[in-house]
């Protein structure tokens, strides 16, 4: 009695087998191109960035601003305006032939062990434009260049002596909704100074309470955007269209709607009769009611402040932005709760109505299949999101990190600096001595005594 080595099902399906392997074995060479492009783009777009970015230093400035901050918040966002000047996006001989790339800036707002730090990260080539909006609108703040601090801890953290905890954040409504900005929490620029409510004083005033051994960063990275790349006229059709559905002037999805001529005449013979505006039954796309009214006289109160909100948003220079933390200490300086300080933080601008910050991802795993590898991946992120604040923005294809929409305004908002009177600590360097240029009749000897 032989032995049955395959069953009937798999041994119709031999022959086929056979066929696909001789022809695969031919013909390989004709699909091995298409196979490898992909591959072959990431190598190339990695080699060509990789030797421009040898040629293109970078440098860490920190803010050190005076001992008053008179000026408002609305100062601040003049100072975004002026760092949207590094805009300038390459060709495509420039992107894939010399790897050039979008220049970006990183702010960062860091406390080592309760002393708070402003600083930001930028190329050298940029530091001119950098300077001179700072200066334009505080002119008594410094911005100094300095050693890198993550240096000055060891790289391979998490590891038996470190513990971290980190996030990375994403707007909860998409890019069109902006979230809550300083003119709420400065209604009036000329307020004075002491009466003034800066939610940059809960953040600070949190991490200069840090101990021994502990670390936070918070990092900004903002790379601006305009009308020179074609996502940034995707972005305000976007807009536009998004106000049109909020104003009820098209149907969604971009169907179009007609009123039928009998309900433009029973419409306004009821309006004739009584006064009152009446629905009209519309036909073709998205069936929707609209009135002898336009459709912008009839929003409500709040419907209106969304779409001025929206418009507002659009006006103003865009960046990309991905915004990040990580919180670690050594073990047993290691306190849990401090992990809460930067959504605190940011829950300040929360806009119930329109938009906020919420967690796109954590180093937090809990999954019910694979829970056996639960601590190996929750390592890994650990490191993955350590590293990925080492070298504040990944521009290599390997490491996507998905980017939305802030404004200048926003970004003035999040970031900006507080006055001695609204956070009266002294773990921030300040500019202690108001420094001017000499008098224009100084006699020169006496400047060099």
């Amino acid at each position: 009695m032989g032995i049955q080595l395959a069953s009937p099902q798999v041994e119709a399906w031999l022959p086929v087998a056979k066929i696909l392997w001789e022809f695969v074995k031919s013909w390989w060479w004709v699909f091995a191109p298409f196979i490898l492009l992909p591959e072959f783009i990431w190598l190339w777009q990695w080699n060509r960035i990789d030797r421009y970015d040898e040629t293109q230093p970078y440098m860490l400035l920190e803010f050190r601003f005076p001992q008053t901050v008179e000026k408002p918040i609305q100062a601040m966002e003049s100072v975004f305006q002026g760092f949207w000047q590094i805009y300038d996006p390459p060709n495509v001989r420039e992107y894939w032939f010399e790897g050039q790339y979008q220049k970006s800036l990183v702010l960062e707002l860091v406390s080592t062990e309760g002393e708070v730090h402003f600083y930001l990260r930028t190329l050298k080539s940029s530091w001119q434009i950098i300077e001179s909006a700072l200066y334009s609108q505080f002119p008594d703040a410094e911005l100094v260049e300095v050693p890198d601090y993550t240096t000055k801890v060891p790289q391979n953290i998490p590891n038996k002596e470190w513990k971290l905890w980190g996030a990375t954040f994403k707007l909860a409504k998409g890019d069109y909704f902006p979230i809550r900005t300083y003119p709420y929490f400065e209604p009036n620029p000329d307020t004075k100074e002491e009466k003034r409510v800066d939610p940059m004083t809960i953040i600070v005033e949190a991490l200069s309470k840090l101990g021994q051994g502990e670390h936070l960063w918070i990092q900004i990275m903002c790379t601006p955007f305009g009308n020179l790349e074609k996502s940034f006229e995707k972005y305000i059709e976007g807009g536009k269209q998004l106000i049109d559905e909020l104003v009820h002037r098209s149907s969604p999805g971009g169907k179009a709607a007609t009123i039928p001529l009998w309900e433009d005449i029973r419409a306004a013979g009821h309006m004739a009769a009584t006064g009152e505006d009446t629905e009209r039954k519309t036909v073709g796309g998205i069936e929707e009611q609209q009135g002898l009214l336009a459709p912008e006289l009839r929003l409500t109160t709040g419907e209106r402040d969304i779409v001025a909100a929206v418009e507002q948003k659009l006006s103003k220079n865009p960046f990309r932005v991905n915004i990040q933390f990580v919180y670690f200490a050594q073990i047993d300086k290691y306190f849990g709760p401090t992990k809460a300080l930067p959504f605190s933080y940011f829950n300040m601008f929360v806009h119930a109505t329109m938009n906020y910050l919420t967690t796109l991802r954590t180093v937090k795993v809990h999954t019910v299949p694979l829970f056996f590898l639960d601590q190996r991946r929750g390592y890994l992120r650990r490191r993955k999101i350590f590293k990925s604040h080492l070298w504040r923005i990944s521009i290599f294809p390997e490491f996507p990190t998905p980017r939305f929409v802030l404004n200048t305004e926003e970004l003035a908002s999040l970031f900006h600096f507080p006055s001695r009177i609204t956070f009266p600590s002294g773990n921030i360097p300040r500019v202690e001595t108001k420094k001017a240029e000499a008098p224009p009749g100084l006699p020169m000897d006496v400047l060099e005594e």
